[in-house]
């Protein structure tokens, strides 16, 4: 890095990832976490001052402050949640069964699966203290667009070192079904949107159909998927901001065709010269100068992994429906009323305009 880029990272740790207060209706039992907790671990000094994370549109994330360290906790979201969907014992295991192999993996300290606790399974693990890329980038913490691109290449090649684990060989052969991954997840997206459905929502009809009929017939490899793989679920070093110390969010990992997942993580990157909706919903800092395009990533990832990238419309598709269903998902929980998050409103929206890049892409492929 520059010096001026050393004397910026020496001032990071002031820019660590930071929760705020609470947000209505999303309160935690403070006094019945506090007893589990000390249960589990005896050395526990204190009483934790509950904070909770931005974000929160699919499990919610707060942190436990104790005196002496902090903690966090992870929890599904109130209201309703699909049958398969929020999984936090499931999600807990996953994350001790990789650590080994994965390093960037937060440890797990305690996991609960007792109603009377908070009403619902929860894990609490270790915080990761470092940088979150969002929507932007820590004000103050100024890249160029070099060291930007050693940011960019960082995030990737975790993902594509996290493909490179050979999950028989790791002893996680049962993390998933693995074979026939790609159709059940075509049909088990088209299938959680039929059921999400909204008089207002999109049709997607024409976009489930293209994928059914154009999913290949066997997967290019069978490898551990993290399924929500990007920016804001990598922790960078505080010091060293373009070196990433974590990767969060495992809740959906599973075994299956990596492709799929490098098509999920790219329906999230938003680059420079995409349309202005787009570049609206944007949720991570991909449009920076320095930052790879779309196409630049496939290119990466092709080349540092040797699998076939030459014809990566089915997994694009499908990666920009699977985010229309999550958002829709979300969206029918605030029009159900089980949600009041004021920034689900336009969900629906954004779930209609995913569908014309779906179609515009399918009508260019």
């Amino acid at each position: 890095m520059t010096e001026t880029a050393r004397t910026e990272g020496a001032t990071a740790a002031g820019m660590v990832d930071q929760p705020g207060r609470v947000r209505a209706g999303e309160e935690l039992d403070v006094g019945r976490i506090d007893a589990f907790l000390k249960a589990a671990d005896p050395g526990l000094r204190g009483v934790p001052e509950v904070l909770q994370f931005p974000g929160g549109a699919s499990n919610l994330t707060y942190l436990l402050a104790y005196p002496e360290h902090d903690l966090i906790l992870r929890r599904p979201p109130f209201g309703h949640k699909a049958k398969s969907a929020h999984d936090m014992l499931r999600e807990a295991r996953v994350m001790q069964a990789l650590r080994p192999i994965y390093p960037y993996v937060p440890q797990v300290k305690a996991i609960c699966d007792d109603p009377d606790v908070l009403g619902c399974d929860f894990f609490v693990m270790e915080r990761i203290r470092g940088i979150i890329p969002r929507q932007d980038m820590p004000a103050g913490l100024s890249l160029t667009p070099q060291e930007t691109r050693r940011l960019c290449l960082s995030v990737i090649d975790r993902l594509i070192e996290l493909h490179a684990i050979d999950p028989v060989a790791a002893g996680l052969g049962e993390l998933g079904r693995g074979d026939g991954y790609v159709r059940r997840q075509v049909e088990g997206w088209s299938d959680r949107y039929r059921k999400v459905r909204t008089p207002d929502s999109a049709d997607f009809e024409t976009v489930m159909g293209w994928l059914a009929d154009r999913m290949p017939a066997t997967e290019t490899a069978i490898r551990i998927v993290h399924n929500d793989f990007r920016f804001d679920n990598v922790v960078l070093d505080p010091d060293e901001p373009i070196r990433v110390i974590g990767v969060l969010d495992w809740e959906m990992a599973t075994l299956g065709d990596p492709l799929m997942d490098l098509g999920n993580s790219l329906a999230y990157w938003v680059q420079a010269d995409d349309d202005p909706t787009f570049l609206a919903l944007r949720r991570q800092p991909t449009h920076l100068p320095g930052m790879l395009t779309r196409a630049e990533v496939i290119a990466y990832y092709g080349e540092r992994t040797g699998l076939p990238v030459d014809d990566m419309d089915f997994y694009m598709v499908y990666g920009l429906f699977r985010l229309a269903v999550i958002v829709q998902q979300i969206y029918y929980r605030y029009a159900q009323g089980q949600t009041s998050n004021p920034q689900f409103a336009g969900f629906g929206k954004i779930a209609r305009y995913l569908e014309k890049r779906c179609l515009a892409a399918i009508g260019s492929s």
